[in-house]
């Protein structure tokens, strides 16, 4: 987890302590009672649980420990989805630490404005490379430039960052399965398909792998069913990999961010505007008929709603990133993003689902 600033630390001790005072005399009195009825011998459980989640509450609630980093030295690092956003961002990032990047771009042939920025530092340790992760000629292509370029192959590659990914939101009798198809062949089968390739580079290097996922592949949400599905996933992907690594060294962590709608512009109006369109003119007219015009429109609004929401600071997932990749126990787990959305995912993937079903929906 994240270094935690200041407020967040606040909302996250204040909670704790609801809770701690809820199982503190709750709890107890429960457990004890279950265990006059069983005629075994009361017990004073109250200081335990207090204890435990108070040592819970420092461990969430403190400053991320240091963990020792690695020398960077120019290591190589393989990013996916440098065109925009966090790609983007985290290629010029991890560039003025020291490492050589190699950036893949989906829209390089195409002269992508990112890909061209990235082409413009002129730099030895900025290689952009065309890389559609769907293609599987694409991506060898690549892994062959990675290992031309390395000085030496057989130390092989220091990390892949699957950062490629696509959104798209829609109610699920409105979303057609193409889409469904589409999604899941870019946010997980890209991963995998990257991932695959580069592997005995990062085996020889006993390297990192940090896959990109999202808080929603932790808990689900309204319109959001094929972007779930897909990261949903991405998480157990890495956490099958990740058993398979421990034998070879290397280390595998999951990025699971928050909102950060407005800071990676990957939802605007015009892209509302434009899916709503698509979705109302392809769905069955039973589904018109049942939802009607102005249920689809209030959830439509809702997702506009959404255009100017999240964090405008990619900093917390760039963070994140680097620590995974440069420490030398990187977490298994990060969740870079606002306390409330931390907040919901603990409740959501702890609490009984009736209780977090009252709760959000």
């Amino acid at each position: 987890m994240a270094s935690l600033p200041g407020f967040r630390v606040v909302v996250l001790v204040s909670f704790s302590v609801f809770l701690t005072v809820v199982l503190g005399f709750g709890l107890p009195a429960l457990l004890n009672a279950a265990m006059r009825l069983l005629g075994l011998p009361e017990t004073s459980v109250t200081e335990c649980i207090v204890g435990l989640y108070l040592a819970f509450v420092a461990f969430v609630a403190m400053p991320r420990i240091p963990r020792g980093c690695v020398k960077v030295d120019g290591k190589g690092v393989l990013i996916t989805g440098c065109d925009t956003g966090f790609g983007f961002a985290l290629a010029k990032h991890l560039h003025r630490l020291g490492f050589t990047v190699f950036a893949g771009c989906l829209l390089k042939d195409k002269g992508g404005d990112g890909a061209k920025e990235l082409e413009e530092m002129r730099s030895d340790r900025m290689r952009v490379l065309q890389l559609d992760v769907c293609s599987d000629e694409q991506v060898a292509q690549a892994v062959d430039h990675i290992r031309g370029c390395l000085d030496d192959p057989e130390k092989g590659l220091w990390a892949v960052v699957n950062n490629a990914g696509v959104s798209t939101f829609g109610e699920v009798e409105f979303t057609p399965i193409d889409t469904y198809k589409q999604v899941y062949e870019v946010n997980l089968i890209g991963t995998i398909r990257v991932t695959k390739a580069v592997l005995p580079l990062i085996r020889r290097a006993k390297g990192r792998v940090v896959n990109i996922a999202s808080m929603y592949g932790r808990m689900g949400n309204i319109m959001l069913s094929p972007y779930c599905v897909s990261k949903y996933g991405v998480e157990v992907f890495s956490d099958c990999l990740r058993y398979e690594m421990k034998t070879w060294g290397v280390k595998v962590s999951v990025i699971e961010p928050g909102n950060f709608i407005v800071a990676t512009g990957i939802l605007t109006r015009d892209i509302v505007a434009d899916t709503s369109n698509k979705l109302w003119a392809g769905a069955p007219s039973v589904v018109k008929e049942d939802y009607g015009k102005a249920h689809f429109e209030q959830q439509m609004a809702l997702m506009r709603s959404y255009c100017n929401s999240g964090q405008k600071d990619m900093a917390p997932v760039l963070d994140d990133i680097t620590h995974a990749i440069t420490s030398k126990r990187p977490y298994t787990r990060y969740m870079p993003g606002e306390p409330h959305w931390w907040i919901r995912v603990q409740l959501m993937t702890h609490l009984p689902s009736a209780i977090s079903d009252f709760l959000y929906f």
